[in-house]
């Protein structure tokens, strides 16, 4: 089977997107089919033999963020070589709205299109803006994937038509059998937290906040903060790892006692938590609606009101008083991330596939 994935997101910079359509791209190729993924890039880039570069990448305000997009006259000449030579039999397509890679595949698509919706907004302005202007492009997606349910419910809401609801994967044999960086997670008890630092909605600053406050009773707590980002001052007791690689962020979460996400909003799945649970760590998360449904209503993790730092103090030491608590989350956490692991994901996207082929897309024997 030919598969042609498309990101709309620069492939050399991480992001959930990204990890999503590389690691589908390679359970793909592991069960034998044939993958071409199409994403900007930089030209100094190292990308693997099954990504193509759409060309350099712009930074650019959308969705709440900031994306390094591609988008014009070239991009576009550049996309509709890609699907002229790979001649796939399904084209897959991540985020099809975003202004880049994405729409630009999904105009010039002929053939079958399956489409997965990622993030989620209340209400889109610019979606209601141009709908009548892109209904022609999205006529051709032939199925729909979501997700997450408030993903999904975005695209009942704003596009229409049946959606699938298929969750992001994760590998949860490469995070298992990770081990931790040297010299964590120590004697004082070790928090983690792995995001975009200067992304405000990620939650760092009201976690150094609370971190603050726990330190008044754990002297020698640690905080290890992986990500990309900088800040003007590194507080006592806190660790900045940087931008880490794949091997560093799975031995990232065997380094830690408890792995924090104090986001305070803006999150449709949250495949961070569900990295954090293939590695085994406690988690303790803001309560939001998507990481109350990764973490099965608190079953698999604690939950925090978003941005209250003392709350999230206490919540942290609790924990970190308590072995016997993180083991049974560990091991709730273990058991229930197997449904996430990426060859029952990548089964279930194949089983679209197959409808909007028409029939089996198995890989052929060899």
């Amino acid at each position: 089977m030919r598969v042609g994935l498309v990101c709309p997101y620069t492939w050399d910079v991480p992001g959930g997107v990204q990890a999503h359509v590389r690691d589908l791209a390679e359970t793909l190729i592991a069960l034998g089919h044939d993958v071409d993924v199409c994403t900007p890039a930089d030209e100094d880039a190292e990308l693997p033999p099954y990504v193509t570069s759409m060309g350099r990448p712009l930074p650019v305000p959308y969705n709440g963020s900031v994306a390094r997009l591609s988008f014009g006259p070239l991009s576009a000449t550049r996309v509709r070589r890609w699907l002229r030579n790979g001649e796939f039999d399904v084209l897959h397509i991540h985020e099809p709205l975003a202004p880049s890679v994405s729409v630009l595949a999904l105009w010039a698509a002929r053939g079958p299109v399956v489409a997965t919706f990622h993030a989620s907004v209340e209400r889109s302005r610019t979606l209601l803006a141009v709908r009548s202007a892109i209904q022609p492009a999205l006529e051709k997606i032939n199925a729909r994937i979501a997700v997450s349910p408030a993903a999904r419910r975005y695209v009942v809401e704003h596009i229409g038509g049946t959606v699938v609801l298929i969750p992001n994967g994760v590998s949860v044999a490469r995070f298992s059998a990770a081990t931790p960086l040297d010299g964590w997670p120590g004697e004082g008890g070790a928090v983690g937290f792995l995001g975009r630092i200067d992304e405000p909605r990620k939650g760092l600053p009201v976690l150094l906040d609370a971190f603050a406050l726990l330190r008044r009773t754990y002297p020698a707590a640690r905080l290890l903060v992986a990500g990309p980002g900088e800040v003007e001052e590194v507080p006592e007791g806190v660790t900045f790892l940087g931008l880490v690689s794949e091997a560093e962020k799975a031995a990232f979460f065997h380094s830690v006692d408890v792995y924090c996400a104090p986001n305070t909003g803006g999150e449709s799945f949250g495949i961070v938590l569900i990295e954090a649970l293939a590695a085994g760590a406690p988690i303790v998360a803001s309560d939001l609606d998507a990481f109350r449904r990764v973490l099965d209503e608190g079953d698999a993790g604690e939950l925090v009101p978003p941005e209250d730092p003392v709350a999230l103090a206490a919540t942290l030491g609790a924990l970190l008083d308590d072995p016997v608590r993180r083991r049974a989350m560990a091991a709730r956490g273990s058991a229930l991330v197997r449904r996430y692991d990426w060859p029952a994901i990548a089964g279930a996207i194949v089983g679209v596939y197959e409808m909007v082929v028409g029939e089996p897309v198995g890989a052929e024997p060899e």
